[in-house]
């Protein structure tokens, strides 16, 4: 009898249709709420995405192999899985998500599970967008390390740091199997990006980095291993029915029948290979919530690092976006998902614009410019000054558009803060850069200081004052903190009610840290 070994995750959820992502210890059929799917194998484990269909406001559902009845657990503690279609009202989102063991502090999403637990099913919000670190490659638990060190045998892999696609695989059963994390992702539908713990601390932070990447014996493997296993556990979960539908590789993978790894693994290294040129394979994707946007960035894999061009996003890339912000009343509320803040401590925004102009430099200049990048994570928008810029000129445009509310959704810098942008000329809409970080990795106490000095007033001048002398361009954007910055383990909260919007922080013990109303009056 065939076994799940993972999930359900509900994943893409629209008016009428739902999928459904499992892992299996077997080849079978997967039955959901009267709906087949066939598993496909990858690197010898089974994998499958139920679509469903022609879907009423609420359907119970259980999870069926070979027609028995795996899921829910017999005398299962939890509220039966459900998929909810219609409005949506509340998004949950956060950021860097350490394996449920690792002793960095309570974790937020596990204790926001708890509550939901108890919680009335209306309240329950109606999509989770986690913006990064869903798994921590190059940081794994004690537990995983160990059991690393018994599955290789005189290899050179990096000793405590995961490699390949079965690697990432226990990465990810370790940090989605906890009973409580596992059943809030089978009735919340959930959006997932990667970010650089994904695959590598700094990943893709510059040509230097990747060449020095590139000289390690097991980097090959690590790549292939983060990108293919991203493709199967994260994206495909991503794409709704048409994206499905026109997608090749997943046509190519449920068409093969045998195991489709090396497949899989040809596609993430030339997707890794694309970073320093023209972009076609993007991990970017576009989801509507009834009347919100979701616009979710990659910022990690689709940098172009070239010496003469440094840019976030390919030109087409950011051309697809700029398209997809949309026209007079497309929406009510444009979120734009990116790992890395656009918005940041100001101090700590000119330091990057003006690291980058220093790190062009020829001889030891440039050299310590690098090498400062590479220890202080100088790798945010604003050490990408072009598209930093361009982002500015796109959100902006789509602020005078009909809509009442831009947001940023981000994460990676391990504190919270509700930012406020404000343009030479006032925008109709009110933009805004709202932070959730982390869900589950406290810093120490150390960084606490440096993190609000970072917001000081003093420390901004300074370093505007020598970017401006080194050549960075006027800010575009003026912006001020309104809410933070707030420490501690936390998920946020986005309650959407017509055209107003609330941003709410809460804390793994439960407690609201922040509480901000979003929007302005009607011009």
């Amino acid at each position: 009898m065939a076994k799940l070994v993972l999930g359900p995750l509900l994943r893409h959820v629209n008016e009428t249709s739902a999928t459904v992502w499992v892992e299996t210890d077997a080849s079978c059929d997967v039955t959901i709420a009267g709906h087949t799917a066939r598993t496909f194998q990858a690197g010898g484990q089974h994998f499958a995405l139920v679509r469903l269909e022609n879907l009423g406001p609420r359907t119970e559902y259980d999870v069926k192999l070979n027609r028995e009845t795996v899921w829910p657990e017999p005398d299962s503690r939890f509220p039966k899985p459900v998929i909810r279609t219609g409005e949506v009202t509340r998004i949950a989102f956060g950021s860097c998500r350490a394996a449920p063991s690792q002793p960095v502090g309570p974790d937020a999403l596990d204790a926001f599970a708890q509550r939901l637990m108890t919680t009335p099913e209306q309240e329950w919000p109606q999509a989770l967008i986690l913006l990064g670190d869903q798994v921590y490659a190059d940081e794994p638990t004690e537990a995983t390390k160990q059991w690393l060190r018994e599955h290789r045998h005189g290899t050179e892999e990096p000793d405590g740091e995961v490699v390949h696609f079965r690697e990432y695989a226990h990465l990810y059963h370790e940090t989605w199997g906890d009973p409580e994390i596992r059943w809030l992702l089978s009735v919340v539908p959930s959006s997932m990006i990667f970010d650089d713990h994904d695959v590598r601390d700094d990943w893709n932070t510059s040509a230097v980095w990747r060449k020095e990447m590139a000289g390690k014996p097991w980097w090959r493997d690590r790549i292939r291993g983060a990108l293919s296993s991203y493709w199967v556990y994260q994206h495909l979960g991503n794409l709704g029915p048409d994206e499905l539908a026109r997608d090749p590789l997943y046509a190519k993978v449920r068409a093969q029948g045998t195991d489709v790894l090396p497949l899989l693994e040809e596609f993430a290294e030339q997707a890794d290979k694309e970073s320093n040129g023209r972009k076609s394979t993007w991990w970017s994707f576009r989801r509507d919530f009834g009347r919100t946007r979701l616009l979710m960035v990659d910022t990690r894999c689709g940098r172009i690092l070239e010496d003469h061009k440094r840019q976030m996003v390919s030109d087409e890339e950011f051309e697809w976006l700029e398209r997809n912000t949309g026209h007079d009343n497309d929406y009510d509320h444009l979120l734009i998902g990116s790992s890395l803040p656009w918005l940041m401590p100001h101090a700590l925004s000119h330091f990057q614009s003006l690291n980058e102009i220093g790190a062009r430099k020829k001889g030891w200049q440039g050299r310590a410019a690098e090498k400062i990048r590479q220890a202080a994570d100088l790798e945010h928008w604003p050490a990408f000054r072009e598209s930093f810029d361009r982002l500015t000129r796109m959100i902006e445009k789509a602020a005078n558009n009909g809509t009442a509310t831009v947001s940023v959704l981000s994460g990676d810098v391990h504190h919270s803060y509700v930012a406020e942008a404000d343009f030479p000329v006032p925008t109709k809409a009110m933009v805004t850069q709202l932070v959730c970080s982390p869900v589950h990795n406290e810093p120490p106490d150390v960084f606490l200081p440096i993190f609000r000095l970072s917001w000081s007033r003093a420390a901004a001048k300074v370093f505007r004052g020598l970017a401006t002398l080194a050549g960075v361009p006027k800010d575009l954007v003026r912006w001020r903190k309104t809410s933070g910055p707030h420490f501690g383990n936390s998920v946020a909260l986005l309650e959407l009610d017509g055209r107003c919007a609330r941003y709410r922080l809460l804390a793994a013990t439960g407690a609201e840290t922040a509480n901000v109303l979003l929007g302005r009056e009607p011009q």
